[in-house]
């Protein structure tokens, strides 16, 4: 990560804090543990949410090597740009992470094999937290993984009690990491498998 990309992540932040919610991306131990579910064969679809400037992005593509379908989602127009001329192989979205089983469809997937989350749980309130959950569960494959992380630190924390809570109600397995103390500031990561999902009328993909 260049510092000119540390800057634009801090200049997001300010002028957005609710929706970037990070003065600093995340470093690469954290992002190699997030990430150590995408699978080093084959041709899997690998969704990353909140990618930011990318500090998850460029562990995914290593894990790729140029296999599969890597889509990131971003709100954030600038990140997006950004992460689209840095990284040419990734299908960059400029949309809603909730708007994710639209933005599969629209690319000809009904699943994805991984989803990568980099979203600020914390910023969310309950019903938002909730709707993205819910996007997660009905597009992840039945066999494949979701990864998120949270801060040791405010581990404790009314929202990430609440994270922790609808991640067991919505997934059959929740495996909490260790923590990755050389991340600023320290972080773990959730590896969850198997989604309840939910009955939500079909979206219809392009033949």
């Amino acid at each position: 990560m260049t510092a000119e990309h540390r800057a634009t992540f801090l200049r997001e932040f300010l002028r957005d804090p609710f929706t970037v919610a990070a003065v600093a991306p995340s470093g690469v131990p954290l992002a190699d543990r997030v990430t150590a579910p995408v699978p080093r064969t084959g041709e899997p679809v690998v969704v990353e949410l909140g990618p930011g400037t990318g500090a998850f992005t460029a562990a995914v593509q290593r894990r790729l090597g140029g296999r599969g379908h890597h889509i990131a989602v971003e709100i954030n127009p600038r990140f997006a740009g950004l992460l689209a001329g840095r990284y040419p192989r990734v299908d960059v979205a400029v949309a809603d992470a909730r708007d994710l089983r639209e933005v599969l469809a629209a690319r000809g997937h009904r699943h994805a094999d991984v989803i990568v989350s980099g979203l600020p749980w914390a910023a969310f309130a309950g019903g938002q937290q909730d709707e993205l959950l819910g996007a997660v569960t009905d597009t992840l494959a039945p066999g494949g993984a979701f990864t998120t992380f949270a801060y040791t630190l405010a581990r404790w924390a009314p929202p990430a009690r609440r994270l922790r809570r609808s991640l067991d109600a919505r997934f059959d397995e929740v495996v909490t990491g260790r923590t990755v103390w050389a991340n600023v500031p320290p972080a773990f990561v959730y590896f969850c498998r198997r989604p309840r999902v939910s009955v939500r009328p079909p979206v219809l993909v392009p033949a």
